[in-house]
């Protein structure tokens, strides 16, 4: 599965290509993407935080055994 910046990326180009050949439903589709990358991005940031805070926790049960 791709990550949110590669979906981002993913996105700006489809933008760019239906800007050049004037393909409003590529560029859209591109707007979804990118927009989708964001999401996702933010999701996945959120997991990695509350992973920290699960690992930090551990951390400190562990230590008063």
């Amino acid at each position: 599965m791709a990550d949110g910046r590669s979906d981002q990326v993913k996105g700006r180009v489809k933008q760019a290509a239906g800007d050049l050949t004037g393909d409003d439903d590529l560029k859209r589709s591109g707007e979804r993407d990118e927009a989708g990358g964001k999401i996702k991005e933010a999701v996945e940031d959120a997991a990695d935080k509350i992973s920290e805070g699960v690992d930090r926790a551990k951390a400190k049960i562990e230590d008063r055994d």
